[in-house]
């Protein structure tokens, strides 16, 4: 990956031009690459680029690297999207908020997919607006939608910096996250191999004024955000948080506190427990 960074081929034709030499450029930076390798930095933060539901995102250490995993958070969204647009709803803008949403992977996945297999009409394209905490992470939000969309395309996209729904006007349609969940003892854990991935990004054990909770059970910023994100959800209204396999059963036991319904838990690629989703009122969804 690495090599095909260096020298602009694909796999293909770096084998096909395997005794192909490099030049000293390409060989110094080859070299200090695979160096930065060895320390435990991610290959996706060398090259600052990851392939997330097959569209390349813009990555630095600003944000987490998007995982394969989180794909079922895009893949589910855009489910019920298609049901909303194909509804009663279609007459008026849907509105979509992707919080925490770090290198905007998941929102902006949601609406370059919906776009290109024709799930949202030319003539009525969603608000889609992207929140985070960071203002490092939404330059890099907004870096990646220039990269997929034309400025038109762009036109319904905002990006603002909140903590959680402090600065977020309006009720939306659809809400995902994938917010820091990741139990604080666990991710000094994680960080110990060098991957350098945000830890802002990671540590759930965090309350809204940025203290350890001391909980070490990674819902701390969960707690705050799912009666937040229910209390701005329209009737009818779908939450969807991305959680670990170690709390997403009490994830879901968040959401029906809080009053939402037909809730459930999605399994990732591996089988693991990893999206909750549930609905407002969901008798009056459709």
């Amino acid at each position: 990956v690495i090599l095909q960074h260096v020298t602009g081929l694909d796999k293909t034709r770096l084998l096909f031009e395997r005794d192909t030499e490099l030049s000293p450029e390409q060989e110094k930076s080859f070299l200090k690459s695979i160096n930065l390798r060895t320390t435990g930095l991610p290959v996706a933060y060398i090259i600052s680029e990851k392939e997330f539901y097959g569209y390349n995102y813009y990555v630095t250490p600003d944000v987490l690297i998007p995982k394969p995993d989180t794909e079922i958070l895009v893949e589910k969204a855009v489910e019920i999207l298609d049901e909303k647009i194909n509804s009663k709803l279609q007459n008026r803008i849907l509105s979509i908020c992707d919080m925490c949403t770090g290198s905007g992977c998941v929102g902006l996945s949601i609406f370059k997919y919906s776009l290109e297999h024709k799930i949202i009409p030319e003539h009525n394209i969603p608000l889609l607006i992207l929140a985070d905490i960071s203002s490092a992470a939404l330059n890099i939000a907004r870096k990646n939608a220039a990269r997929l969309f034309t400025p038109d395309e762009a036109a319904n996209i905002r990006f603002i910096q909140t903590n959680l729904f402090d600065s977020v006007p309006g009720n939306f349609d659809i809400i995902v996250s994938n917010p820091p969940y990741i139990p604080a003892e666990e991710v000094r854990n994680l960080l110990t191999d060098g991957r350098n991935e945000p830890v802002l990004a990671l540590d759930g054990d965090i309350d809204l004024n940025g203290n350890p909770t001391l909980q070490n059970d990674g819902l701390g910023i969960m707690r705050n955000l799912v009666p937040q994100a229910v209390s701005r959800l329209t009737a009818g209204g779908a939450l969807l948080c991305e959680s670990g396999e170690y709390n997403a059963q009490e994830t879901e036991e968040l959401f029906r506190q809080n009053g939402l319904t037909r809730t459930k838990i999605h399994r990732d690629l591996e089988g693991q427990l990893r999206v909750t989703e549930g609905f407002k009122n969901f008798s009056e969804s459709f």
